[in-house]
């Protein structure tokens, strides 16, 4: 399954965290600080499969992970739509 994460540069402190937890070596330090003056961690191939590694280990939860197989996600349940039941009962 193919897949693809953004990293928020400007939040990154660069720890470099996700570039271990990554089983495909798809993360890379950035040559260019970010505007705190952190090196931050960037996507660096397309061998991405959208493990999630990187997202989970992220200290500053700032990657997003997306996968390129959304579309054969199908909804097997819907949210019961029940009126909203009231907390204080009028007396009749």
């Amino acid at each position: 399954m193919a897949g693809k994460i953004i990293i928020n540069i400007e939040r990154c402190k660069g720890c470099g965290l996700c570039i271990m937890a990554c089983p495909k070596s798809c993360i890379i330090v950035s040559e260019k600080s970010n505007k705190n003056g952190f090196f931050p961690a960037q996507a660096d191939s397309t061998d991405c499969t959208g493990c999630g590694a990187c997202a989970i280990i992220c200290p500053e939860a700032i990657i997003e992970v997306f996968h390129n197989q959304c579309s054969k996600i199908e909804t097997i349940a819907e949210p019961d739509k029940k009126p909203k039941l009231s907390l204080i009962k009028e007396k009749v």
